[in-house]
């Protein structure tokens, strides 16, 4: 029953992926009726992973230089070759999905379901902070009031410092309806934690954290006060404790219930497409006198030699670079990737432990470099815990050992030049390294992550464009424009730029350097 309903209301939350200003002016996109609010759950939870993954592979990978698709031209994203139909993609995305949310919450309030309301503010906060994190400055405040009498159909944007107070209160206020354990109707349509409140109060506010680690850099929003609070009363907000309290979405394998890749064979998905990187290949296997010596234990599990050895692409190559960098290079472990029950990541308990060993580190939590070390060593651990998982799933070739990653292994590689705490001056750039490997598959976090805080080190292609900028941000698309041009005006003079690819976002290291 459950899978006939999802199957119909797949159609329609996938064609409620427009912007603000259509939505303002083209209301109940999502034709909904009078319908149980928990109905609406599954299709937005499904259906927004099944495009999480897709976009995993095709912006993140090729902009922070985990993939390049340097075996043919077709893609050159990897190049910055964006343009608007681009922009309007992924703005449509985060918007349509954020929309949905706020419909089902209408329709929860209206219903008195109090657990939906909680899920739906946890839902729309993740999704407007990636919308946000993309673009800049955006409507929060006046955001999808035109299906209501009398709502704005031209909404203001919001500075970011605005937006993410209001995504701050919103996560508030979720977590104090989980606090009360309401019940969940349907709770099988729950495709993240079956209906279990106290799991998604754990989501909830370890995504809190992991927003206010991206405005840690910003002293007005009194980042080390606010993480303090939350973690001086764990009773009140409670976080990932363990993998086991990932936010992630599985699938069963039958149809509606695949990943985004169900049906694409491993050509398609990387041999003849996306590469991994020589950027990956260098921070993830010790190379002397042209012998490798070691890799991180995930790498096989991540990606696949096309040879003998690891060799990476060059992400942003030029033409004449492309044969000989793509020759030989590692792909995506389409085994591991592809397959149509890998589940669907949005937020992990490594992430939460790299972000407490930055704050440590930094002063803005208790412990100091102690406390940042523990917490960095648990957050590697997880990560290589989590990449275990998939190990069975693997390709051997006749005489490779098993992908399986050991106790023995983590701590073989935590006491690598790779990964070693004590091996490394830079403290911070260990944990961004770090962090970046284990962000490897999570929607656009690598690329938030590295425009706050410049880690890992790229090397920017010679065959790129935007001035050979890695894009700052992405351009608000034209339709927007066109339709709301006064607000996006203020905004763009607000951000201090123009629309395009190299006007940093506010919380962002160029821009807080700029200051």
């Amino acid at each position: 029953m459950a899978g006939c309903l999802f199957a119909g209301a797949l159609v329609t939350a996938s064609s409620c992926t427009n912007n603000f200003e259509e939505y303002n002016t083209n209301p109940n996109r999502m034709t909904v009726g009078d319908i149980e609010p928990s109905r609406m759950l599954e299709p937005l939870i499904y259906d927004a992973s099944r495009e999480w993954q897709r976009y995993t592979r095709y912006w993140n990978g090729e902009l922070i230089q985990y993939t390049a698709c340097t075996s043919s031209n077709v893609r050159q994203e990897h190049r910055y070759f964006i343009g608007d139909q681009d922009f309007k993609g992924l703005w449509n995305f985060y918007a349509g999905y954020a929309n949905n949310t706020m419909h089902m919450y209408d329709l929860a309030e209206a219903k008195g379901d109090e657990a939906i309301k909680a899920m739906a503010l946890t839902l729309k906060v993740l999704f407007m902070s990636n919308l946000t994190d993309m673009f800049g400055d955006i409507p929060y405040a006046e955001a999808f009031q035109g299906r209501e009498e009398g709502g704005t159909r031209k909404p203001k944007y919001d500075s970011q410092q605005e937006v993410y107070e209001q995504m701050f209160a919103d996560l508030e206020t979720a977590n104090d309806i989980y606090a009360t354990n309401p019940t969940l109707l349907d709770a099988e349509l729950d495709g993240l934690y079956g209906g279990d409140m106290q799991a998604w109060r754990k989501f909830n506010n370890t995504l809190y954290m992991r927003l206010l680690c991206r405005v840690g850099g910003r002293s007005e929003m009194n980042v080390p006060s606010r993480m303090r609070t939350l973690l001086g009363d764990v009773a009140k907000y409670p976080m990932f404790e363990s993998n086991a309290d990932n936010a992630r979405v599985d699938y069963s394998g039958v149809e509606p219930y695949v990943g985004y890749y169900d049906g694409m064979n491993a050509n398609d998905f990387t041999r003849s497409m996306y590469k991994i990187t020589r950027q990956v290949i260098d921070m993830t296997v010790i190379t002397q006198n042209d012998v490798q010596l070691y890799e991180d234990p995930r790498l096989r599990i991540m990606a696949q030699k096309a040879g003998s050895r690891w060799k990476g692409t060059i992400g942003g190559c030029t033409n004449a670079q492309q044969s000989e960098a793509n020759s030989g290079a590692a792909y995506l472990n389409f085994a591991v990737l592809g397959r149509s029950t890998n589940p669907s990541f949005f937020l992990c308990y490594d992430e939460l432990q790299f972000i407490l060993a930055e704050a440590a580190l930094k002063g803005w939590i208790d412990g100091g470099e102690s406390a940042a070390r523990t917490y960095y060593e648990q957050a590697v651990t997880a990560s290589c815990e989590k990449w275990n998982e998939f190990a069975e799933f693997v390709e051997l070739a006749e005489g490779d050992e098993p992908a399986d990653i050991s106790a023995d292994d983590v701590q073989e590689f935590l006491e690598s030049d790779l990964a070693s705490w004590d091996g490394h001056d830079n403290k911070q750039q260990l944990i961004g390294d770090q962090k970046y490997l284990a962000l490897f598959w999570i929607g656009m976090e690598a690329y938030h992550e590295y425009r706050r805080t410049g880690y890992p080190e790229l090397t920017i292609g010679e065959g790129t464009i935007n001035d050979h900028v890695l894009p700052t941000r992405f351009a608000y698309p034209v339709n927007s424009v066109a339709t709301n041009a006064e607000n996006v005006q203020v905004a763009l003079d607000r951000m201090g730029g123009a629309n395009d690819m190299k006007t940093p976002v506010w919380w962002s290291r160029q821009a807080i350097a700029n200051n």
